[in-house]
């Protein structure tokens, strides 16, 4: 199988794959294609690079007075100074560390719930990965809130905000909504959702893990007070973070043990944090910033690189989109479950899930991985939405995520193995 051209954007797709060793990978001497990204991207050898120096040559608690210590320090400095770039976030204290996005979500449900009373009320997703909804629904049983939630128009598989504006009242304290959907792949209007929240006086709460791999973030511009992402979605380790508006921050009571710092962004950090994981999520942030430079002409700061790093590749991914998108109308019996029309696929990222008249979603995961093409079956937590499109019982549906490492061929390759699967 060749690599197609370079993309118009002037995207070098050799020299993007090559930084990833997993891309080589044949097992019996078949390709392994990774279409399963939405759950978790491959890395680049930067990552893993960066985290095994910190293991081998930084390991140490910080706050000591020897130089592993300033070593490990350094690690933590860097990372949260590069997701300050990644986010555009106003400063380093914002930026809180932690496993994964879910853990961090539940975490940080306890400290925001003790500044509601009794009656207040949340408006949650109908669209959301369950990470950005039960949380939040423990929370409004543990301090007696009531729950409203934001429906999706089933056949646009986008949201109305005329029917948020209906739903935001004096009670309104909190709004939780993703940056895109783990499932249909919605790009959804944050922006405006949090000037909603805000003009309501409420928080806002924003899941960027499905958003944060594909589209530039930036925390000042979306108007958010919460903005929460996993790494190991984009290129990075299995890590967690979380920024916080420093005026909204300073209002929570965090839970923590009693030696911990009572400052930020420690007081939020629940134990020693993955120094390691923080060093590999630095490195992601430089991999995008070496796309910026390198074929995006970036000249600027390493802001600027990430920007026009994610510019560049979010149009090679439309185009990677589009084309699976086509393949699989062309597939008698499939119903995409998004955004199919042409003129709209700016308003999604490239996850495109889909359902099959005659076969079970678990039947076709399971024909494509025999097959060596690596995709997920179900509901992948978006438990709301798949009940929304009433596919929850039937197995939910097949999600294909390319990532601006896939190819062209490899989404020809993958429609074939469906035709051929689906006849």
């Amino acid at each position: 199988m060749s690599d197609p051209a370079p993309a118009r954007a002037g995207i070098d797709i050799g020299r993007i794959r090559d930084q990833f060793p997993s891309l080589a990978e044949t097992d019996d001497g078949r390709p392994r294609m990774y279409f399963d990204n939405p759950a978790g991207t491959q890395v680049p050898q930067i990552v893993a690079d960066r985290m095994a120096d910190c293991l081998l040559y930084r390991s140490a608690n910080i706050g000591g007075y020897f130089r592993t210590s300033d070593l490990a320090g350094e690690v933590a400095d860097a990372a949260r100074s590069a997701m300050v770039d990644f986010l555009n976030a106003p400063s380093a204290d914002e930026i809180i560390f932690g496993q994964n996005m879910t853990s961090l979500t539940l975490h940080f449900a306890r400290s925001i719930g003790k500044q509601f009373r009794p009656g207040d009320e949340i408006v949650l997703s109908r669209m959301d990965h369950d990470a950005n909804v039960e949380p939040w629904k423990l929370m409004a049983r543990d301090f007696d809130l009531k729950v409203r939630y934001l429906s999706f128009d089933t056949n646009t598989f986008e949201f109305d905000l005329g029917e948020l504006d209906s739903l935001l009242n004096d009670k309104t304290r909190l709004v939780c909504v993703g940056g895109a959907s783990n499932l249909t792949g919605t790009i959804n209007d944050v922006k405006s959702i949090c000037a909603k929240a805000r003009a309501a006086g409420a928080w806002s709460f924003i899941d960027a893990v499905q958003s944060a791999p594909h589209i530039v973030s930036d925390v000042q511009d979306f108007g958010c007070d919460f903005f929460v992402s996993s790494a190991y979605k984009f290129f990075g380790p299995h890590q967690g973070i979380l920024w916080g508006r420093r005026d909204v921050l300073e209002q929570l009571q965090p839970y923590k043990v009693r030696p911990a710092p009572d400052t930020l962004p420690w007081c939020f950090e629940t134990g020693t944090q993955s120094h390691e994981g923080m060093a590999g999520t630095a490195a992601a942030v430089d991999y995008f910033a070496w796309i910026g430079t390198e074929m995006a002409g970036a000249k600027g700061s390493r802001r600027e690189a990430i920007c026009g790093a994610l510019d560049l590749l979010f149009e090679y991914e439309r185009e990677l989109a589009d084309r699976l998108v086509r393949g699989l109308m062309d597939i008698d019996g499939v119903r995409v479950l998004g955004i199919t029309d042409e003129a709209a696929m700016s308003r999604r990222v490239p996850t495109v899930s889909f359902v099959h008249d005659r076969h079970r979603p678990s039947h076709i995961a399971k024909a494509l991985a025999e097959r060596n093409i690596f995709a997920w079956s179900g509901h992948n937590y978006a438990l709301e939405l798949a009940r929304a499109l009433d596919i929850e019982k039937s197995g939910g549906g097949v999600r294909i995520g390319p990532v601006h490492y896939n190819t062209l061929d490899e989404i020809d390759v993958l429609i074939d193995a469906l035709q051929q699967i689906l006849g």
